[in-house]
């Protein structure tokens, strides 16, 4: 019998608000570490869990350059995701980005679809891709997501750019887990269910 090659999961991992909105632009968020202090320890340790179980990150350009901007610059950083990011290795979907200017960091220039599947065949542990709202949303109907990791946050804004923004593509998804923390923000964590399976 041949080897079954195991294939990396594609997590995409968001902060959102009640009604669905990713965009950080309206200032409802704040990196972890700016709440109060036990709750950004609850929230640190499950970012570490997080961060533990992925070793690649996928990020659009706009993302990747705000990243750029202000995670190497936190030098007192207790979360652990700055020194995460610095480490990790990073991709890059833009056409347009010549120079990433950040260790570790592989401009993606082909077909999105082909590229994410060739990081899934690669060896290694899951591909974790946040903020980046039109990379995600692009993402979301080509098949290769295998988990959705929602942060909720209890912020109704009523406008601005919405994870599932069409409502088309959306694939079927099972609730594994949901853990509130103090603040109120609730994650909410979704795989995604093989076609074909009617289990609930």
């Amino acid at each position: 019998m041949g080897t079954v090659r195991v294939m990396r999961d594609l997590v995409v991992t968001e902060n959102i608000t009640l009604d669905g909105v990713i965009d950080a632009g309206e200032g409802w968020f704040a990196p972890s570490g700016s709440e109060d202090a036990a709750d950004t320890a609850e929230m640190v340790r499950v970012q570490r869990e997080h961060m533990a179980g992925a070793d690649a990150v996928l990020l659009g350009r706009v993302t990747f350059e705000e990243f750029r901007g202000y995670w190497p610059k936190q030098t007192d950083d207790t979360t652990g995701v700055a020194e995460y990011l610095d480490n990790t290795q990073k991709y890059v979907v833009s056409r347009t980005l010549t120079e990433p200017g950040w260790q570790h960091t592989t401009v993606l220039r082909g077909p999105l679809g082909d590229e994410v599947a060739a990081l899934k065949a690669a060896p290694g542990r899951a591909i974790v891709a946040t903020g980046s709202v039109r990379l995600v949303q692009a993402l979301v109907g080509t098949g290769l997501v295998d988990e959705y990791r929602l942060f909720v946050y209890p912020v109704v804004l009523g406008r601005g750019r919405r994870l599932f923004e069409d409502a088309t593509g959306v694939p079927r998804l099972g609730l594994v887990e949901t853990r509130p923390f103090g603040s109120g923000v609730v994650l909410h964590r979704y795989r995604v269910t093989p076609a074909g399976d009617t289990a609930g």
